[in-house]
C-alpha cells in the first residue's frame, strides 16, 4: 500500500474508547456505568506511580474482574521514588511534578500511539468543565451529559458494592491530611521509613513547616506519634487532593 493510500486508510481509523480510570469514586462509577449505560469495547488505562497502599492494589484487581477487561497500565520509565532521587527534591503544591510526570504525560504519550482516542472523564454535573488532558486528545463527559451529581455516583457505586478506599493517591502524597500521616506510620511502617529516607536525602520535608503546629519531618513527626499523640480526624473536604489523583 503506497504512503499517501495508506495515510488515507488511516485518517478513517475508529477511534479507541478510552476510560482515565484512577480508581477514585468518580471514575470508578464512570466505568462501571459506562459498561451498563453505553456498551462498546472500552480501555480502561490507570497510571500507577509505584508508591500506591496495598488497598488500592486490591481496588483495581476488583475492578478488572466487573469489568472483564485487564486494566492497560502505560509503560512510565519513573515512579515517584525515581523521580524524587531525579529532582533530588520533593513535590509540593508549588512544584506538583509528581502528577504532570506520573499521572498526565504517560496517558498523553500512550493516546498519542494509539491515536485516535476518545477519552471519557468523570467530571459530574455538579462541577465545572475542566480540560484535564488539554486538547491532545477529544474529551467526553458522560456525567455531564446524563445530568449525573454526586448523589448518582454514589448510587452507582452501591448498587456494585464498591467500597472506594480512603487513599486514592500516593503513599506519600504531600497533600495528605495529618490523620493519613499517623495511619501511614501506625499500618504501612515500609512507606513510612522509605518518605523518611527521602527527606533525609534531600533535606526537605514532604509537609510544609508552616501547616500546622506538629513537626513537619516525619522523623520529628514519628516521635510524637510513639508518645501516643494522635491528630484530630478533619472533616472531609478540608483536603485539597490533586483532581487528577482523586477523579
Amino acid at each position: 500500500m503506497g504512503e499517501a493510500k495508506r495515510m488515507s486508510f488511516l485518517a478513517f481509523d475508529p477511534p479507541r474508547h478510552v476510560v482515565a480510570l484512577s480508581g477514585g469514586k468518580d471514575s470508578t462509577a464512570l466505568a462501571l456505568a459506562l459498561h451498563e449505560k453505553e456498551p462498546r469495547d472500552y480501555d480502561y488505562v490507570i497510571t500507577p506511580t509505584g508508591n500506591e497502599l496495598p488497598a488500592m492494589q486490591l481496588h483495581w484487581a476488583k475492578l478488572e474482574r466487573l469489568l472483564g477487561k485487564s486494566l492497560i497500565r502505560p509503560r512510565s520509565p519513573h515512579t515517584l521514588s525515581s523521580l524524587i532521587q531525579f529532582h533530588h527534591a520533593l513535590p509540593n503544591q508549588r512544584m506538583r511534578w509528581c502528577t504532570r510526570q506520573l499521572k498526565i504525560e504517560p496517558v498523553l504519550a500512550w493516546c498519542r500511539q494509539n491515536s485516535p482516542v476518545i477519552m471519557y472523564v468523570g467530571l459530574r454535573a455538579d462541577e465545572e468543565r475542566a480540560g484535564i488532558y488539554g486538547d491532545a486528545v477529544e474529551s467526553d463527559f458522560p456525567f455531564q451529559r446524563w445530568g449525573w451529581i454526586l448523589e448518582d455516583v454514589w448510587r452507582c457505586l452501591r448498587r456494585h458494592q464498591i467500597v472506594i478506599p480512603e487513599r486514592t493517591d500516593c503513599a506519600l502524597c504531600y497533600d495528605q491530611q495529618l490523620i493519613e500521616w499517623w495511619r501511614l506510620w501506625k499500618y504501612n511502617r515500609a512507606h513510612w521509613n522509605e518518605g523518611k529516607d527521602h527527606e533525609a536525602r534531600t533535606g526537605r520535608t514532604f509537609r510544609s513547616p508552616s501547616r500546622d503546629t506538629w513537626p513537619a519531618a516525619l522523623s520529628e513527626l514519628e516521635k510524637e506519634f510513639e508518645r501516643g499523640r494522635i491528630p484530630q480526624i478533619r472533616k472531609k473536604g478540608q483536603g485539597s487532593t490533586c483532581r487528577v489523583c482523586s477523579l
